[in-house]
């Protein structure tokens, strides 16, 4: 009988197993056994460099025509599709840093905010400028739209929440009861609730058309970078400089799960179109996708050599956009295998 040895190690992105047999005979017979994850994360990314500064901003249009990329440098609209810049924004729209950039739901609008304390909101086909909202008196740090596209929220570093008429640009209300900055707005997606979160750690939810009726969720021990709804509304996902992010049912207003993993900051966090999978990007320049439902890391994506500060999944929740400080926007495939 033929001595038989056996080699197995773990695939460094996809957590699959690979088992070497070797024989005198035949040599080494190498079989792949995917074990761990039911993602296509192991492929390469694709890398866009063109960037000239630290990128800390990324979002897909919901059509998925567009994906927006910016950062201390400019705004670039890109096919969404192969990632080539269709414009760029320099010097004649925005002075500084690009803070937070969105898309309306239909796709048609892109608003974009700086340190300057101003929102400008522009038309993503042509670049054509349509509105700039003054009102803050420090940097805006998060701008969000309502899902009818009626309205436009943001967040400042003047610890205020700021509710415009998207069409107009005429502020609507503002909202004075965070005593810190506010890092994060985001609307529920039936647009009747908005929830703002602050580098004190405090999360308040409102009612989207008064701004009254505040409930405030107290969870995180860090400051809070970013907040999302779930597609359909029931839950809320929300990132921390505490290294973990946590995921909240928002009618019972309970916290119901803790995501651990990270070794530093986490930055960023999104739900996929389906409500499926939790993207987290992190400080410890890694990327993690996450089973909503239990809470299990599913996988790790990693390649940047910089803190992620921004994740987006693309509208069929087949690719994954991560921002980093090390210039870079990546890519990744994350389709689910069949």
């Amino acid at each position: 009988m033929q001595k038989v040895t056996t080699r197995i190690t773990r695939s460094f992105r996809s957590g699959s197993w690979v088992a070497g047999f070797f024989t005198a005979a035949a040599g080494w017979i190498v079989v792949c056994v995917a074990l761990a994850s039911p993602l296509l994360g192991d492929e390469e990314p694709l890398t866009l460099q063109d960037h000239t500064g630290q990128v800390g901003c990324v979002a897909f249009s919901p059509d998925g025509k567009w994906l927006a990329t910016a950062g201390s440098d400019w705004v670039i609209v890109r096919n969404a599709a192969t990632g080539q810049p269709s414009r760029s924004l320099k010097g004649q729209v925005h002075f500084g840093p690009i803070l937070s950039v969105a898309f309306s739901h239909d796709g048609k609008r892109l608003a974009s905010t700086t340190p300057d304390g101003t929102i400008r909101v522009w038309d993503p086909a042509t670049g054509r400028l349509s509105l700039t909202l003054k009102g803050h008196t420090n940097q805006v740090l998060s701008v969000a739209f309502s899902p009818d596209g009626k309205w436009l929220a943001t967040g400042g570093a003047d610890k205020t929440v700021k509710v415009w008429d998207a069409v107009t640009g005429q502020e609507s209300l503002t909202q004075n009861e965070h005593i810190a900055a506010v890092r994060s707005v985001a609307y529920s997606p039936d647009g009747k609730h908005l929830v703002s979160a602050s580098v004190d750690g405090a999360i308040k939810l409102w009612d989207s058309a008064t701004g009254t009726d505040s409930q405030q969720l107290n969870g995180h021990k860090g400051s809070v970078e970013s907040v999302t709804f779930s597609p359909d509304g029931k839950w809320l996902a929300i990132a921390s400089t505490d290294m973990t992010a946590k995921v909240w049912d928002t009618a019972k207003r309970k916290e119901m799960l803790t995501l651990n993993g990270h070794t530093a900051e986490v930055r960023g966090v999104t739900f996929s179109p389906d409500g499926k999978l939790l993207a987290t990007g992190s400080a410890d320049k890694t990327v993690k996708l996450w089973d909503s439902a239990t809470g299990r890391e599913s996988l790790t994506l990693k390649g940047h050599t910089h803190q992620v500060r921004c994740v987006a999944f693309s509208p069929d929740g087949k690719r994954l956009a991560s921002a980093s400080l090390d210039k870079t926007v990546k890519v990744w495939d994350v389709t689910p295998r069949p």
